[in-house]
């Protein structure tokens, strides 16, 4: 049996429209109509992946994604009626989130969003503990083997995306990446004209690590370009 997919939508349409696609593709499909019945299978069946509405009775997806997000690293990619916005996004976010489908979403994008944040969930961790990658300098420590961020001696919790993404600029130390290099490292290369994903995760990982967002010493903007770490002197 392949990967499971647990989907959280009270449209039972979608539902079925789903649990088809996916099914045909070799994919184990939970459904659940609420965020509490979601939660259940969540815990009982131990999905791979989530795929969750936002407007729901009771339970709506943001709190479901909030309760998730409290108990596990699984993926969570976020279904919405609308156009997603910045603040969409920075919402999910906040909630830790991992991606955004807008309803109604065509299979072939069904698909292919849901193959890649399973393969961005499964490959960075294993690749990144193998090399070992770590920083220090007595404010800032990333220790991506133990998967561990301090700041100023305090822990610092990073959402999964957020840590890739350190994990990635430390790993590439005062070399530039450009905005589509980190979206194919970090998201996959079917998100590289999401440029706001990077722009927004870079804006709250230096509220996390910098001394001072407003004048980032670690995470820093090449105009027209992307970014880089640059380490402390």
């Amino acid at each position: 049996m392949g990967k499971k997919v647990l989907v959280i939508d009270d449209d039972p349409a979608f539902l079925r429209l789903v649990d088809q696609v996916l099914t045909q593709k070799g994919y184990e499909v939970l459904k659940a109509n609420n965020g509490k019945e979601g939660l259940r299978l969540l815990f009982n069946q131990k999905p791979d992946i989530v795929l969750l509405d936002v407007v729901m009775p009771e339970m709506d997806g943001w709190q479901t994604c909030y309760r998730i997000r409290d108990v596990s690293d699984i993926p969570i990619i976020i279904l919405t009626g609308k156009r997603k916005t910045e603040d969409d996004i920075v919402r999910g976010l906040d909630y830790g989130a991992d991606d955004y489908l807008i309803k109604p979403v065509g299979n072939k994008e069904l698909v292919a969003r849901v193959r890649a944040v399973l393969r961005r969930a499964e490959l960075p961790s294993s690749r990144e503990a193998e090399r070992g990658i770590k920083y220090s300098d007595g404010f800032l420590m990333v220790d991506v083997t133990e998967r561990k961020v301090t700041v100023n001696g305090e822990r610092v919790k990073l959402t999964p995306r957020e840590f890739r993404l350190l994990a990635l600029l430390v790993e590439n130390a005062d070399h530039i990446l450009s905005h589509k290099q980190v979206l194919e490292k970090v998201w996959g290369w079917e998100y590289t004209d999401d440029l706001d994903y990077v722009r927004i995760y870079i804006s709250h990982l230096r509220q996390k690590i910098e001394p001072d967002p407003t004048l980032p010493r670690y995470i820093i903007t090449e105009p027209g370009v992307g970014y880089y770490f640059q380490k402390s002197s």
